[in-house]
């Protein structure tokens, strides 16, 4: 495993916020009613780790009793943490490579962590609303030397940041040296921010080898948790009845 170390590098300086408007880095306030949605949707926590923006809404000692209402990172449907986006985030960590494969009329995007892979339709335009996609449906144009792409039609099971499925993510990808691609993002969502955001980073040409992320629906450790929310139900079982 190789640790990444460019990943929050920005002209080749650090940056201590990838967001660049609002000019004070921070992300915008959330809206009132996404403070109520997002209040209701609080969760427990699930393995040893918090709830995230994939979590699905359940809490309580229900939660492990099906894997379909585990978070989708963890039943490895989609990459955690928005690593294949949009927008595409860091993990500042490992496994931050992404594969770009460019054709006449799409773009794919392929992200080693957790294997996901986005198809850009060059000059499409979207399906009706009521079309949801894991990854949102994904329209590109050129300005200039820039690849623009527009997401949206967004699934409500993958929600970023606990937007809505009316979120819009804007991409702009510009090549700014022969080792240097410029990735920049706009969100938007009037539901879930006061007003728009945008950020970006740099994403450095690299000789390093893409590795499998052999992560899968199904896999072992899903079993493994599973078992032990009834080895643990067992335990306090036993418990109340010594007492």
């Amino acid at each position: 495993m190789a640790l990444d170390h460019q990943t929050h590098m920005v002209d080749g300086r650090k940056r201590a916020s990838l967001i660049i408007d609002p000019p004070d880095g921070r992300v915008p306030p959330l809206t009132a009613d996404a403070q109520r949605r997002n209040a209701a949707r609080r969760l427990a926590t699930t393995s040893d780790q918090t709830s995230r923006e994939d979590d699905p809404g359940f809490e309580g000692p229900e939660a492990y009793n099906d894997p379909e209402i585990r978070p989708l990172a963890e039943r490895c449907l989609v990459g955690f943490s928005s690593t294949s986006g949009p927008p595409v985030l860091p993990t500042y960590f490992y496994n931050n490579l992404h594969q770009i494969v460019q054709t006449p009329a799409t773009v794919m995007i392929l992200t080693e962590m957790v294997h996901d892979a986005r198809v850009v339709r060059i000059g499409g335009t979207h399906p009706p609303a009521t079309i949801k996609k894991w990854l949102g449906d994904s329209i590109g144009r050129w300005d200039g030397d820039t690849l623009v792409v527009e997401t949206t039609n967004f699934t409500d099971n993958t929600r970023f940041m606990g937007s809505t499925d009316n979120l819009k993510v804007t991409e702009r990808f510009t090549r700014v040296d022969a080792r240097t691609l410029r990735y920049q993002f706009t969100v938007e969502d009037p539901a879930t921010w006061t007003k728009p955001w945008t950020a970006e980073y740099t994403w450095p040409l690299t000789n390093d080898l893409m590795y499998e992320y052999a992560c899968h629906e199904g896999n072992y450790a899903m079993g493994n948790i599973l078992r032990g929310a009834r080895l643990k139900e067992r335990d306090e079982a036993a418990k109340r009845t010594k007492q």
